[in-house]
């Protein structure tokens, strides 16, 4: 097992070494010029030139993406184009807001799709099935950001339980901030739950036809007593799957929701780093969140292996 954590840790290491050397390029030959950008239309070029130099455009590109990469491994991001501040402050504020709502509308999701695909696998073509899979149809074909203007519609605007949108900040208190992403994080989780709940029906079903389910069965183990000690163990496999690559698109992919209830989260942040042309916050955004996507599937194959014992002794 630890020669496999070991291959897993180099295998991750070189996956961000390469993620980091294409998104410094992508930002390179992105077109326009970040410093006349800043300094607008009628700059004067000489003051354009100094305050290319002052943000080390001119440096070789080598030693540029050396000078970056050297400080994301210290924690220091760079400064921002824009508010010329430190990236890293930007990043902890908005990250802040962008992985609670992540964490929320993820938890919310499992609570939902588990027991919605167990039910539809236990009771397969049945009047249970049919429903389930319809509202899952029904919840994939919904774009989130017309149903989360419906919620806002019905739960903020007509009966005023919720805000309709922004963020009191934490300092405000647990409660007042966790209302506040109540909303966005419903959402977000309800298509999500809808693919998940679709997944763990197919994989249960194809567990419930294994040979050591009708074994289970043979030895006297009701149907429900079967599939809660043996299929559901073993269906996890391809759920966990889908539960590591939802974690990394709400966390990256909420910029629609996040601009729907005025959430400053990590999504609005790249959003305006792009339109205001600045470069180091999309760059530093963007490597944070590869990093996230490493780390999570990282994570999600020690998980298979805790899930299926037969993965341990492969793998050994």
């Amino acid at each position: 097992m630890t020669a496999y954590l070991l291959r897993r840790f180099l295998s991750l290491s070189l996956s961000l070494v390469a993620a980091s050397l294409v998104i410094f390029l992508v930002m390179e030959v992105v077109p326009g010029d970040p410093a006349s950008f800043m300094m607008g239309i009628n700059a004067d070029p000489a003051a354009v030139v100094a305050l290319r130099t002052q943000l080390g455009l001119d440096d070789p590109l080598p030693l540029r993406y050396l000078s970056w990469v050297a400080g994301l491994l210290q924690g220091d991001f760079g400064v921002s184009y824009t508010y010329r501040v430190p990236v890293s402050e930007l990043i902890s504020e908005r990250v802040a807001i962008s992985l609670p709502l992540t964490l929320y509308a993820l938890a919310l999701s499992t609570l939902i799709a588990f027991p919605a695909g167990i039910l539809a696998a236990a009771k397969r073509n049945s009047a249970a099935d049919v429903s389930v899979m319809g509202a899952t149809q029904l919840g994939v074909a919904i774009p989130n950001f017309w149903f989360a203007m419906i919620l806002v519609l019905v739960f903020a605007i007509n009966l005023r339980w919720f805000s309709a949108g922004g963020f009191p900040g934490w300092e405000a208190g647990f409660w007042p901030a966790i209302k506040a992403l109540t909303l966005p994080a419903i959402a977000l989780a309800l298509p999500q739950a809808s693919i998940l709940a679709r997944v763990m029906r197919s994989s249960l079903i194809d567990t419930l036809d294994e040979d050591f389910m009708r074994t289970a069965r043979a030895k006297g183990l009701s149907r429900g007593q079967a599939l809660r000690r043996h299929a559901l163990r073993n269906a996890l496999i391809p759920v966990l799957t889908i539960i590591g690559l939802q974690f990394s698109f709400l966390l990256a992919g909420g910029i629609i929701i996040e601009n729907v209830f005025y959430l400053p989260g990590l999504g609005r942040l790249v959003f305006q780093a792009i339109t205001q042309r600045d470069l180091i916050v999309v760059r530093s955004v963007v490597i944070l969140l590869v990093f996230a996507v490493i780390v999570v599937t990282f994570l999600v194959d020690l998980a298979y292996a805790a899930a299926d014992p037969r993965l341990r002794r492969r793998r050994a």
